[in-house]
């Protein structure tokens, strides 16, 4: 259970520990205010997939104004607990160290390399694969159920933002759409940049299959994972338990808001003379051709041939592809053996 999850985490170093479920919740109802305020162009796309973003801004940048202008939980979360612990424990903000424990990759890039803001309210994240034999060893020797620390009601709708649909879940607007799995994800970008998608409120759309559970940092099997989510949101139910009017106050003071808009980001000529742009071109696909093809995100670029591009560009190296790192470790090892 998520309490017992989160007095293991304290046990093994963490001062303080903070289910993001309830802030979950909380954007889910500023992303609200923010449909209800905004009667533009639709549909409005999530900003809550950092690949997402970047897919749009690369392949689409015509639809980075549909972005919506909300920070991710994550972001909110961090932002309101270094708030609160300075005030609590009488030390600067900038003592704190808050550190985001993920099943995605791609969050790391985003909290190093923020897109919407200066600097991210994060300082680091962690796999959740990282501490998971950890964490498990400690809870098979607890002698009797473990009580959390003073901590936020955890929320049902929150608990559902790990799997699509989650976001839209405790929405009003009930034409809204979910879509996960790289494929479907361009293959509806597509639609709604041609105009075929115009009756659609919001768009929620994650890059991992059946989303953040599907992450490439988690450990259970996502099938399995999906089916324990779904039951603890019937343990904790699918009421609100925030304040539609805290939110409503917070949101109209901006502290769900962006620092500044997605900016467009598409893809330039690989060099300003026609020779060399040739030999890059040539290059990239050398590159491509060693990738593993699997369009994860985990590098941080939306898919395979972009982060070639990235590589050519400069703006990458090889040894970011985690696949090809595990498979250079698993060459050294044999190595090793055969010496010995």
């Amino acid at each position: 259970m998520p309490d017992e999850i989160l007095t293991v985490l304290k046990d093994i170093g963490f001062d303080h520990v903070y289910d993001e479920a309830l802030v979950c919740e909380m954007t889910s109802l500023a992303i609200e205010e923010y449909l209800d305020k905004n009667r533009g162009a639709r549909p409005i796309i999530s900003s809550t997939c950092p690949v997402v973003v970047r897919l749009v801004q690369r392949l689409f940048p015509s639809l980075c104004k549909l972005i919506v202008p909300i920070e991710p939980p994550r972001e909110v979360a961090a932002k309101n607990l270094r708030k609160e612990i300075s005030k609590e424990m009488k030390i600067s903000k900038e003592e704190i160290g808050i550190i985001h424990i993920t099943p995605c990759a791609a969050k790391m890039v985003s909290i190093n390399h923020p897109e919407t803001m200066k600097k991210s309210f994060l300082d680091g994240a962690m796999a959740i694969r990282e501490i998971y034999n950890e964490i498990m060893m400690k809870l098979k020797k607890a002698a009797q159920p473990l009580k959390l620390h003073a901590q936020s009601p955890i929320s049902g709708i929150g608990i559902g933002w790990a799997i699509p649909g989650g976001e839209i879940r405790g929405m009003k607007y009930v034409n809204s759409v979910s879509v996960s799995g790289v494929y479907d994800t361009i293959r509806i970008l597509e639609d709604v940049e041609s105009g075929k998608i115009k009756d659609i409120e919001y768009l929620e759309c994650l890059i991992c299959p059946d989303g953040c559970i599907g992450g490439p940092l988690t450990v259970e099997n996502r099938f399995i994972a999906k089916s324990n989510i779904l039951r603890l949101i019937r343990i904790f139910g699918d009421k609100r338990r925030v304040s539609s009017s805290l939110v409503t106050r917070l949101y109209e003071n901006k502290f769900f808001s962006f620092e500044h808009a997605v900016e467009p980001k598409p893809f330039l000529p690989l060099d300003k003379d026609r020779r060399e742009a040739i030999k890059k071109l040539k290059l990239k696909e050398e590159i491509i051709k060693k990738l593993p093809g699997t369009d994860c995100g985990i590098c941080g670029a939306p898919d395979c041939n972009t982060f070639a591009e990235d590589i050519v560009r400069g703006n990458a190296i090889l040894q970011d592809c985690i696949y090809l790192r595990a498979k250079e470790h698993k060459r050294k090892e044999r190595h090793g053996k055969e010496k010995h």
